[in-house]
């Protein structure tokens, strides 16, 4: 049975627009038939590496320039510290590796060339053998240098991708994150960080090392041989990188951003697909990221030609090399087969050195996604509330209204620290405007709202009025531009982040449904419960009946997003979740979206009756029935409030909430007569 208009449910949603952004309508470009997804940067911010490759902007990407690019490194190697011991020793057998590839063709090139002048065999016997071991270590050695390595770098790996998720998920402004661009960080960022270290340090130092050696060993033979192999090596080594990564900078620091728009139109594209079909912008999403896809496909191709160009040049460096040397040889003195020794070893410590040009364009490619990945290990936490943060302001307000706010927010739940608990707390809006875009009009305009401890308030207005915007301030996932929002006295953005949802939280848009159990998914509201909190928590939500007449009860698989369960059941599932967490200040939005009237009233009504006493509500809600239990109802239109009062004075009152009371009573009660031709 019909509810009345659904306003903002009823409006699919830009794909790439958060839910937080439905309070402002996407303005029409020229030309295009439907509202622009917002599918990561356009092409021509793309084509500007100073913009692709993250000039430090809304997100927190940080720039890569040199200077940054050389913090971010060193960001990454402090986390490496406490695997410090194999990567040295995964460097030490990479070298070992190296040399004895060089030693084991030095060494047959000699063995060879005397074998040549059918010399007694004892003489060659010590040869023989030495060709054998190195060629079983040379493989011994690389193989242990791969498992050290890799078992060095994958545990890094570990604590870097879970810091990577932890700082995502705690930022404030995460309603703005990508969920593409995300997940480009969390997998292919953070393989940039695997890199940096299997394909670029460890190789460069044990290159480096053995270049040293291989000069060393030549000086023992002839040292005019040496200085040029030497020289050979220093332009291999040193100048050959230099200008690989001089050619390849500028398109490798736009590749990471495009691969992570690229992610975010894959999600916008499929996920979106229905969206993005009802507004008609479906060639316009395609026509983005194939433009994308194309500039992407032309940077790699790029590279790819600078890189066989760059690898020609250090072959003829290589050749030219081991000519130089011979030629040097030949002069000084120095017997044949040695001159043959000197020429094989030429080649071959070239070819190592050359492994440092593979480094530099490795290190080059990886310096947009390495910064990407710094920017959220380093950037500072929104948890570090200092003790004077809170007490100040605790302070401010006990000289202001002759209270002591500090000592009322400790026995409401929050300590002097800034920590936060779970019981009841005061919030208070005073005078909040969000803008999502600076060319759009606000999504909150000047709002104001008292909702202290016990009180209940609905939220209702048309689509696009800003109701999940103030949800979204109000849990921390949006920052005001202007005005403030206090948690018992002290400003929101002062609390710990990781701690704020045991204060402020419950059931928000779109919350998600992970891939597990009821069970599981329960317990993420809290992690503690027993068998007798769920229990009571899905009777709230009226989902009881359903999990009892499952054959796995607790242990039924939800599938992914909760794709095993209808609508209304999904809808009812978060909401025993967001019960079973009970936050001091629980925050519904939509809590009955899917249900039938009847049981809509039903689960609103006993969902209320399990809130703790003293614990405040923020219900946002399209459906006016139920609402008059409530303290206070606040109409919202255009991020305004346009009435506010109980449920009794505004259906009284000509205005919006008295046409949509009258509207929704007569859908419920079947006099809405359909429109002709429906």
């Amino acid at each position: 049975m019909s509810t009345g208009p659904r306003n903002d449910r009823a409006a699919p949603r830009t794909p790439g627009v958060t839910p937080a952004d439905d309070a402002v309508a996407p303005p029409l470009p020229a030309g295009v038939p439907g509202p622009v997804p917002d599918a990561g940067p356009p092409p021509s911010a793309a084509a500007d590496p100073g913009t692709a490759g993250g000039n430090t902007g809304a997100d927190g990407d940080a720039g890569t320039d040199g200077g940054s690019v050389r913090a971010a490194e060193r960001a990454v190697l402090r986390l490496a510290r406490p695997y410090l011991g194999r990567l040295v020793g995964a460097g030490l057998l990479a070298a070992a590796t190296e040399f004895a590839g060089l030693a084991l063709m030095a060494t047959a090139t000699w063995l060879l060339m005397s074998a040549a002048g059918r010399p007694p065999l004892d003489r060659l016997t010590v040869a023989i053998v030495a060709v054998r071991a190195l060629a079983i270590g040379r493989g011994l050695f690389r193989y242990t240098e791969r498992l050290a390595g890799h078992d060095a770098v994958l545990r890094m790996i570990t604590d870097v991708r879970a810091r990577v998720f932890a700082a995502l998920a705690a930022r404030r402004d995460a309603a703005r994150q990508r969920t593409g661009d995300a997940l480009s960080r969390l997998v292919s960022d953070v393989e940039a960080v695997q890199d940096l270290l299997l394909r670029v340090l460890v190789p460069a130092t044990a290159a480096a090392g053995v270049s040293v050696l291989a000069v060393a060993l030549a000086a023992v033979v002839s040292s005019p041989a040496a200085a040029v192999l030497a020289l050979g090596l220093l332009v291999a080594g040193v100048a050959l990188p230099l200008a690989a990564t001089a050619l390849t900078r500028r398109a490798a620091d736009e590749v990471a951003p495009l691969r992570g728009a690229l992610a975010t139109d894959a999600v916008d594209l499929t996920h979106g697909a229905a969206d993005l079909a009802a507004f008609g912008a479906t060639r316009y999403a395609l026509d983005a990221a194939a433009g994308r896809a194309r500039r992407l496909a032309r940077l790699e191709r790029r590279l790819a030609a600078t890189g066989f160009a760059v690898d020609a040049a250090g072959v003829l460096i290589a050749g030219a090399t081991a000519g130089a040397v011979v030629v040097t040889a030949l002069r000084g003195g120095v017997d044949g087969v040695l001159v043959g020794v000197l020429a094989v070893g030429s080649l071959t410590a070239v070819e190592v050195a050359l492994a440092l040009v593979g480094a530099a364009r490795q290190r080059t490619q990886l310096r947009a996604g390495l910064v990407r990945v710094a920017a959220l290990l380093t950037a500072p936490t929104e948890t570090n509330v200092t003790e004077t943060n809170v007490t100040e302001t605790g302070a401010a307000g006990a000289s202001a209204g002759g209270t002591d706010a500090g000592a009322e927010a400790a026995g409401r739940g929050s300590t002097a620290a800034g920590t936060v608990g779970s019981g009841p707390h005061d919030v208070r809006f005073d005078e909040v405007t969000v803008r999502y875009r600076d060319d759009a009009a606000p999504a909150l305009d000047g709002f104001t709202l008292d909702l202290p401890a016990g009180r209940r308030v609905a939220v209702v207005g048309p689509s696009g009025a800003g109701k999940s915007t103030l949800a979204a301030v109000l849990t921390g996932t949006v920052r005001p531009e202007a005005g403030r929002v206090t948690l018992d006295g002290a400003d929101l953005s002062a609390y710990p982040a990781a701690e704020l949802p045991r204060a402020v939280g419950g059931l928000l848009a779109d919350a998600y449904v992970f891939h597990a159990t009821v069970r599981d998914n329960l317990l993420l509201g809290r992690p503690d419960a027993d068998e007798a909190a769920l229990t009571d928590a899905t009777r709230a939500a009226g989902l009881l009946d359903w999990v009892c007449a499952q054959p796995a009860g607790w242990e039924t698989v939800v599938g992914e997003e909760g794709g095993q369960l209808s609508g209304g059941q999904r809808q009812r599932l978060a909401l025993a979740r967001a019960l079973l967490a009970a936050p001091g200040v629980l925050v519904l939005d939509e809590p009955t979206e899917g249900l039938d009237p009847a049981a809509a009233d039903a689960v609103l009504a006993s969902a209320l009756a399990a809130t703790p006493a003293g614990h405040s509500v923020l219900l946002i809600s399209h459906r006016l029935s139920g609402l008059a239990g409530f303290d206070e109802v606040v109409v919202l239109d255009a991020g305004r409030v346009a009435q506010r009062g109980r449920h009794d004075e505004l259906a009284a009152t000509p205005g919006w909430y008295r046409d949509q009371w009258l509207l929704q009573e007569a859908a419920e009660r079947g006099y809405l007569a359909l429109a002709p031709g429906a």
